[in-house]
């Protein structure tokens, strides 16, 4: 079985929690200790694999619990499909230091959960029941429960929100337009153009070709397009280059297509802006000058649905939480308090 090792986050913060103790009141103390008790169904990682119910059989899921509050319960949605939450650690020390609870997760078919082969599984109204199931499991509801989701995981939120909005607190989309045709669009008619002509065109011949397996495509698409438009940071984080390894390129491709470079999966035709409008409940969305999503559609969705916020990352792009991260931080943690009233 695969085991995720504790974060150095976790770490750190457990490690504060033991010298402080010394120092400081019982009282404090006694928060802190009690932040990290978890029910039995939690191993002492705080990681619990949850068991799902599919059309095709059933399955579980991984998750990782930090933290307890009854008032904020943020449930983390990774990109991909088929990414992992290891690109989303960067989440977990601000988190922590703001006393959420929160959880990660690998959606079903991602490395540290089942992943079952049968295609029929990999559709954005299968994975949103899986977000229900995964909900009922932490003891959410409508008067604390917040998704999180970033690029595919944005998707996901949205749609969980027009089915299941009854149990949201608020909803935040990282980086992910609300139109799978315009995301494509932005990237041809914008970003291609941005490149040298020369890469753009071997590029395009490799995908005339379908030879997406050849190594000259991810050769030419990382310092052209993914080390621009994806993470900007000159050395990328540890934990994106986990979930880059642990991809399960099946349902990527299935779902996205071959790359990031624009979308051709069984994605390509998604598209929810005329029903972004049925949003109610407090929503952030966030866009990011150099990200693969237009940020001015992304700012016109906030617009769109009825309680919505808009946060730019100027120095940000798909993974602005890495490489424009004090801002993104700032903004959702600011967005997260004034909801909730955490602070």
């Amino acid at each position: 079985m695969k085991q995720r090792i504790v974060s150095g986050s976790l770490f750190f913060l457990l490690l504060l929690l033991a010298t402080s103790c010394g120092h400081k009141a019982g009282e404090t103390c006694e928060k802190m200790a009690t932040y990290f008790t978890y029910p039995s169904e939690y191993d002492a990682s705080g990681v619990r694999r949850i068991p799902i119910t599919t059309p095709v059989g059933n399955f579980e899921v991984w998750t990782q619990r930090f933290g307890t509050n009854p008032k904020v319960k943020i449930l983390l949605l990774h990109g991909g499909p088929a990414m992992t939450h290891e690109y989303m650690e960067c989440f977990e020390l601000p988190f922590l230091k703001e006393g959420y609870e929160f959880y990660q997760y690998d959606q079903l078919g991602s490395y540290y959960s089942d992943q079952p082969t049968d295609s029929s599984l990999w559709t954005t109204e299968r994975f949103v029941e899986e977000v229900e199931q995964v909900r009922k499991a932490i003891g959410a509801d409508s008067s604390n429960f917040i998704v999180l989701g970033n690029s595919w995981g944005g998707i996901l939120a949205m749609e969980y929100a027009l089915k299941y909005q009854k149990n949201l607190k608020a909803l935040i989309v990282a980086n992910m337009m609300a139109s799978a045709p315009e995301y494509g669009k932005y990237a041809a008619e914008v970003l291609a153009q941005q490149m040298d002509v020369a890469v753009l065109k071997e590029i395009r011949a490799l995908e005339v070709a379908k030879d997406f397996s050849n190594p000259r495509y991810m050769e030419l698409l990382i310092p052209h397009y993914y080390k621009q438009h994806i993470c900007r940071l000159p050395k990328w984080p540890d934990g994106l280059n986990r979930a880059m390894k642990h991809v399960n390129g099946t349902i990527y491709t299935l779902m996205q297509g071959p790359s990031e470079f624009g979308i051709s999966g069984r994605l390509a035709q998604w598209d929810i802006r005329t029903r972004l409008p049925e949003i109610t409940v407090p929503t952030l969305m966030i866009g990011a000058k150099h990200d693969t999503m237009d940020p001015k559609a992304m700012e016109a969705q906030s617009k769109m649905v009825k309680n919505g916020q808009y946060l730019y990352c100027p120095n940000g792009s798909h993974l602005a939480m890495w490489d424009d991260q004090t801002v993104f931080m700032e903004g959702v943690i600011s967005f997260i308090n004034k909801t909730t009233q955490n602070k």
